[in-house]
């Protein structure tokens, strides 16, 4: 008896299943389909147009040079001025808040010190500030070779006036004799 109430109850889920998922397909078809094609079609017109391609490619190279930036500036030029200032390792510099102490649940567990770690916010800082110069180089660059296009498509010689031929010279000394 108990194993023929669950065949029931199994039967009875699967029909609620199957309902269910004729349902959500007659809901699917009928609104989401057609508001989901406009969506995409719209973001697919908005994706494909040339500026978003090239800010995409932009972002790539962008992050790839933030990479190169870190590394020069931690592994070349913090170096350097550590060296400078007396072989200082400037992500070392840290003000511990709470050195390690013991758990309150296990007296043989330490736990690690709250520190914070200025040394590498000056590090990264620095990254900063180079890549924002060497964008700031690259921008003038950029504006200098636009102007110089600009002021070349600005500045076209005027044509010459053409030649009159030889009727328009004719009817211009009839026009000038007859004004006499």
């Amino acid at each position: 008896m108990l194993f023929d109430y669950r065949i029931r109850k199994v039967k009875k889920d699967v029909y609620k299943g199957i309902i269910l998922c004729i349902f959500m397909q007659y809901i699917y078809t009928n609104f989401i389909a057609n508001s989901m094609s406009k969506f995409f079609k719209e973001f697919k017109d908005f994706a494909m147009k040339g500026n978003v391609m090239d800010m995409a490619v932009g972002i790539i190279i962008g992050a790839a040079f933030g990479k190169i930036v870190s590394s020069l500036v931690a592994d070349l030029l913090m170096p350097l001025v550590g060296a400078l200032v007396g072989g200082v390792n400037f992500t070392d510099w840290k003000w511990t808040i709470v050195g390690e102490r013991a758990s309150l649940l296990d007296k043989e567990i330490l736990m690690p010190a709250v520190t914070l770690n200025y040394g590498n916010f000056i590090q990264v800082l620095l990254d900063f500030i180079i890549i924002a110069f060497c964008i700031f180089l690259l921008v003038k660059g950029l504006n200098k070779l636009t102007t110089k296009k600009e002021e070349e498509v600005a500045v076209p010689e005027p044509p010459a006036e053409p030649e009159p031929t030889r009727e328009e010279v004719l009817l211009t000394e009839i026009r000038d004799l007859l004004k006499k």
